[in-house]
């Protein structure tokens, strides 16, 4: 592993076990096996490798989207894809996850710029938007349509990490999930 690789993952481990604040570059240098100045060297401030790793986890997320819907055709099972496509990446990679709520709640978004942040969001909410164009979903506004697609998801993933289901019963839970969704959004 690269020392960059190594400083993303130390930071991961500490900024969720500690928090942002309560995390210094010192003790993230000492957990990746690095120098201070090394650490330094990819990342100038700590406010760079909080978000250098924030949009780190967003892009692997973003390709482990892209590439499981690939294979859908109608909008419906694109859109389930994408949904249980998250909360099985979220299972797999709970620190990352709890890492992007701390992110997201905190002073640290505001630092992305707007253009990066559509990066992500972008193809998601355009198949949103055709499937408003061809009357699949509901006429609603689009920023809407996206929080709530968006907080649902996420709360159903704390919900799943909190009640620990059996697998099946959680499978069970993300199909009925989804499905709610999708008759109050669809037409």
């Amino acid at each position: 592993m690269d020392k960059k690789s190594k400083v993303l993952d130390a930071a991961l481990k500490l900024f969720v076990e500690f928090g942002f604040h309560n995390t210094p570059t010192s003790k993230i240098a000492k957990e990746a096996g690095i120098s201070s100045g090394t650490l330094f060297y990819f990342f100038p401030t700590k406010d760079e490798l909080v978000v250098a790793l924030y949009l780190d986890i967003k892009g692997k997320l973003g390709c482990e989207i892209t590439e499981s819907i690939s294979q859908e055709t109608s909008f419906k099972e694109i859109l389930k894809k994408y949904y249980t496509t998250t909360l099985d990446w979220a299972k797999e990679h709970i620190a990352e996850f709890k890492f992007m709520e701390q992110f997201n709640s905190s002073p640290y978004l505001k630092k992305i710029a707007e253009d990066e942040i559509q990066k992500y969001v972008k193809p998601l909410k355009e198949l949103l938007q055709n499937a408003i164009d061809e009357g699949v979903l509901k006429n609603m506004d689009l920023e809407i349509l996206f929080t709530l697609i968006s907080g649902h998801t996420f709360s159903i993933n704390q919900y799943l990490i909190i009640s620990e289901p059996q697998e099946s019963k959680r499978e069970q839970i993300i199909s009925e999930t989804f499905d709610l969704v999708w008759q109050m959004i669809s037409t």
